[in-house]
């Protein structure tokens, strides 16, 4: 396919970084109650729950603490009411850019996050700007390390995958909504090291970046996903492989 989230391998890297220093449980926590709160308690019938708690524990987030975000969700305990926003808009290169984000002062967030676009040389729009650029699709991370990529291909095309690409150090599937849980449980099986699986809005056709270009962008990324509110990022573009590998610390 055309468009793949290439942010997902530099994020989960990312994420585990944040998550020595707590950040990412806070984020996680959001995501955990908000999918209580909207889906219940069944991690059978609420998938965004079962991947958000599968996310908490691949970053080693203490069990109490994804508990405690369940009982919120439902009621259970007190806590803070978020929404969730998608901002839009388009970073250099004519990049466009979805920002999900789940927050408790949606003024605060919209002007920080506005903030970031103009610093990085982009611009925030309205809503619905560029959200027709993307699908709404399972996205599942692989750990490539010992993995024979014909075998892996073969598994996810059985389980009704639509698409696999190897980013870097990892392999990114992508699926209808529907099938996602499949594939995933088909992985799980097989014994794959499954890094990350959820709903991601996937691009529909992407945009090839030169050097420069590629390390604006990505600080753009990085700076909207180091906002404590944005929850996922998707943005429809190519870099060179030496600046991923480059921006993501290798």
């Amino acid at each position: 396919m055309s468009g793949h989230s290439h942010w997902a391998g530099i994020k989960y890297k990312k994420a585990l970084a944040d998550a020595k220093r707590g950040k990412v449980f806070s984020k996680i926590a959001r995501k955990i109650t908000l999918a209580a709160k909207t889906g219940g308690a069944d991690t059978d019938t609420n998938l965004d729950l079962r991947y958000a708690i599968e996310e908490a524990r691949a970053a080693n987030m203490p069990k109490d603490n994804v508990a405690r975000a369940i009982k919120k969700g439902l009621g259970n305990l007190p806590g803070t009411n978020f929404e969730r926003i998608v901002y839009e808009g388009y970073g250099p290169g004519g990049v466009a850019i979805m920002a999900e984000a789940l927050t408790d002062n949606r003024n605060r967030t919209a002007s920080e996050i506005r903030k970031i676009f103009d610093r990085s040389g982009g611009n925030l729009g309205e809503t619905g700007c560029v959200g027709w650029m993307f699908e709404k699709k399972g996205l599942i991370t692989v750990d490539a390390e010992g993995v024979d990529e014909d075998e892996l291909m073969l598994v996810v095309m059985e389980a009704g995958a639509d698409d696999m690409e190897r980013v870097q150090d990892f392999f990114e599937i992508t699926t209808s909504v529907s099938v996602l849980g499949a594939a995933k449980t088909a992985l799980d099986e097989a014994g794959y090291n499954v890094k990350m699986a959820g709903f991601h809005n996937i691009p529909k056709t992407s945009v090839d970046l030169d050097a420069d270009q590629g390390r604006k962008i990505l600080r753009l990324v990085d700076a909207l996903d180091d906002q404590d509110d944005v929850q996922s990022i998707s943005a429809n573009f190519n870099v060179p492989d030496e600046v991923m590998a480059e921006m993501a610390g290798e």
